[in-house]
């Protein structure tokens, strides 16, 4: 294996700029897939360690994909790990505010079918709709960034569009 010097990933600038060019859309991917709750933040941190600690073993070329593989796989454990806590869990906490019981129960109701929507929709849906809606990623960046063509992020971000139109009057 030859090594380019100037793709080199373990040298701190180019990793550095590495580090600025993917962490936020990879913090990003781990919050779409998996949510927040599981601190895709860090977990996001974890991978940019392991790349960090592994340079030398991966080529330039691969360094996206070992990070977004990595990271993928972080979260796959801590999904594994909540649902041992969650197993063993007995009391929920509660909340307090000052909004009437009624305004807290809607809101609650109307969270819990929005989140169930994007639940029911595909992975690749949930993904892309998620990326677009929230992030404010157009259609050709969430493209690149998922390895597909423009045409099938609008499939997958209509798609998503028309089932939670179809589950949820309100939106």
């Amino acid at each position: 294996m030859s090594k380019n010097i100037y793709n080199d990933i373990c040298e701190k600038s180019r990793f550095e700029a590495f580090f600025k060019r993917h962490a936020k859309d990879l913090h990003n991917f781990l919050h779409y897939r998996y949510g927040d709750r599981l601190n895709p933040q860090d977990k996001a941190q974890e991978a940019f360690i392991k790349l960090w600690k592994n340079c030398k073993k991966v080529s330039p070329e691969k360094a996206k994909s070992f990070l977004y593989t990595v990271a993928n796989n972080l979260m796959l454990n801590e999904v594994s790990h909540q649902k041992v806590v969650l197993k063993h869990q007995k009391q929920k906490p509660t909340r307090h505010s000052n909004e009437s019981p009624e305004f807290l129960m809607e809101e609650d109701e109307y969270r819990q079918k929005l989140e169930r929507a994007i639940a029911n929709l595909t992975e690749a849906e949930r993904v892309a709709f998620l990326m677009n809606r929230t992030e404010g990623k157009r259609f050709k960046e969430i493209a690149e960034l998922l390895g597909i063509s423009t045409k099938a992020v609008e499939k997958r971000i209509y798609g998503a569009l028309k089932k939670l139109r179809k589950e949820i009057d309100e939106l």
